[in-house]
């Protein structure tokens, strides 16, 4: 009788330790199947002489993905020496209390993506078919959403004794879903190994697309009430153009993913005032929403509570004015010759003075030698330097001259003294007339901006008259406290189709959305007067990003769609 009792316990023994090398392959095998590196944190109701032999088998199946073994029991929380994206749980679920501990980890948002689960199960008939349910009923309360890597590893025998072990993966689609999803992520038997179910090879995110009709709430800005009613239609296309924009968009996207529909509608995007944010910023700051319909800035305040995850629809606002004509800031009499030619001008008309002046001596002196004329003679230059000055004046403006040179040589200087000054005159009148007609090209910068004599004018937005109003930089400041809003005077915040007309009149610089605002500046400049526009940027931040809330499950999923 004792031999038979022994040789029970001897094949008992067995079996047991077979299960707990079999247990170990299984959980070796899905580490090298996951293919990242793994730091292993146990919570196993074993003998300390059990989670040794763990360790051992762990350690002699040779792991590349395995880092490190920490063992924790029931009850603490674990010490994360690691990075998230390492950390592998492994879970006993036939210790006692383990639904406390699993209530403890889904406090601490444990279940969530990047972590990792491994949860030991046991379930004794191959062909149980309230296993699944069992499952389901068991984690339903947990956060297991489809961001989330949890597997259940149940172990089955038969009548032959074969044993073998099914991986189940579950998640659930949202908070409030009756259904938990289980599917089979893959068998492991002594003979074949694991052998990973093909849907599987698949990233996670491309394998939970189908949402089940999960509620998705998305929040949108409308800042006008009435474009609720032309979400679809395109009318007034130039208010809240982003949104609108936006609104088929994100729509097609949730019914890629199968997903139902929440609307929030609010009038600004949100900023923080009082230590708390409104608009929509406020909606995810909460959690109320999973995305911000309308994109916005990227701001180094929102990067606490949201994730931008795409940019759909570039756009930016800046300061669009007419280049003022050349002669706003500059002398145009001077800039029709460059310095060069003023100095060679000046030379030819001195050195034609000082010949005329020698002619005009030299031909009076001969008259006076030989008495060839009469010396009374109103007609001849007389050889002083009024006379000669008047004369090379009225040849600069084009006019003739009641006096002249009798001699030969006299005539030879006064033709080429008016051939010369009538080109100059001729080149002259001509730079002015192109200059006349020249816009400037030297209001490159905010700084000259800000000292020009422009008037200045801004699209009433929400993002408009926040961002103008907390600039810090001294030039923006300058502009706001300045240009904008003066001290003492209403702030010069107008409507696009106001801001547009007075800019086409010219010597004003209108800061809009460029996108919109070229519709109306091809509505009312004449094709000339676009080719004059200059641009400058204004608002310190980069093009608007669509928003998803903080660690949202939905986050690749968002991005694939």
């Amino acid at each position: 009788m004792k031999a038979v009792n022994l040789l029970a316990l001897f094949i008992i023994t067995v079996i047991s330790c077979l299960a707990e090398a079999d247990l170990v392959s299984i959980i070796g095998d899905l580490i090298r199947v996951m293919n990242k590196p793994s730091s292993v944190i146990a919570t196993l109701c074993w003998p300390q002489y059990k989670q040794l032999k763990l360790y051992y088998f762990l350690h002699r199946e040779n792991i590349s993905h395995l880092t490190t073994i920490q063992f924790l029991k029931l009850g603490h929380e674990p010490k994360n020496y690691w990075p998230s994206q390492n950390i592998l749980f492994l879970l006993d679920l036939n210790c006692t209390n383990v639904t406390n501990h699993l209530k403890l980890s889904n406090d601490k948002n444990l279940f969530r993506s990047p972590y990792r689960w491994f949860l030991i199960g046991i379930d004794e008939t191959l062909n149980n078919s309230n296993s699944n349910i069992n499952i389901k009923r068991q984690f339903k309360p947990f956060d297991i959403f489809p961001d989330s890597e949890v597997m259940i590893i149940l172990f089955h025998y038969n009548s032959r004794n074969d044993s073998r072990y099914e991986v189940i993966d579950i998640y659930k689609t949202c908070k409030n879903s009756e259904d938990m999803k289980t599917k089979l992520y893959g068998n492991w038997d002594a003979t074949n190994r694991f052998q990973k179910s093909l849907n599987f090879y698949k990233p996670t995110a491309l394998q939970r697309l189908d949402l089940g009709g999960c509620e998705i709430a998305i929040s949108y800005v409308l800042t006008n009430n009435n474009s609720i009613h032309h979400l679809y239609d395109q009318m007034d296309d130039h208010v809240d153009t982003i949104t609108k924009v936006n609104f088929p968009t994100t729509n097609h996207l949730l019914e890629f993913l199968n997903a139902t529909r929440k609307y929030s509608f609010t009038d600004t995007w949100g900023y923080r005032l009082n230590g708390t944010w409104n608009g929509m910023s406020g909606y995810l700051f909460r959690g109320e929403v999973e995305i911000g319909g309308s994109p916005m800035f990227v701001t180094s305040e929102r990067i606490s509570f949201v994730e931008y995850i795409s940019n759909p629809t570039p756009t930016s606002s800046k300061f669009v004015f007419q280049q003022p004509k050349l002669s706003y800031g500059n002398n145009i009499f001077l800039l029709s010759f460059r310095e060069t030619v003023w100095y060679c001008a000046t030379a030819l008309v001195i050195l034609i003075f000082l010949t005329l002046f020698a002619v005009t001596f030299w031909e009076w002196k001969k008259i006076n030698d030989g008495n060839m004329l009469d010396n009374r003679d109103p007609g001849i230059l007389r050889p002083n330097v009024t006379d000669i000055l008047i004369l090379i004046v009225g040849a600069l403006c084009q006019q003739g001259s009641p006096v002249q040179l009798k001699g030969s040589l006299g005539r030879i200087v006064l033709l080429v003294l008016f051939l010369a000054l009538m080109f100059l005159y001729t080149s002259y009148s001509a730079n002015i007339v192109a200059l006349l007609q020249s816009s400037s090209s030297q209001i490159k910068t905010l700084e000259d901006l800000l000292h020009s004599r422009m008037k200045f004018g801004v699209d009433d937005t929400v993002y408009s008259r926040y961002y103008f109003s907390i600039a810090t930089e001294p030039i923006r400041k300058a502009i706001y406290e300045t240009k904008v809003a003066p001290r003492g005077e209403k702030p010069r915040f107008m409507s696009m189709e106001e801001g547009i007309k007075n800019m086409q009149k010219g010597l004003f610089a209108f800061h809009m959305e460029v996108g919109v605002g070229y519709k109306f500046v091809g509505k009312y400049f004449l094709e000339g007067e676009k080719c004059g526009l200059k641009e400058i940027p204004y608002l310190q931040v980069q093009d608007p990003w669509l928003a998803v809330r903080k660690n949202t499950p939905y986050k690749e999923m968002f991005k694939i769609g």
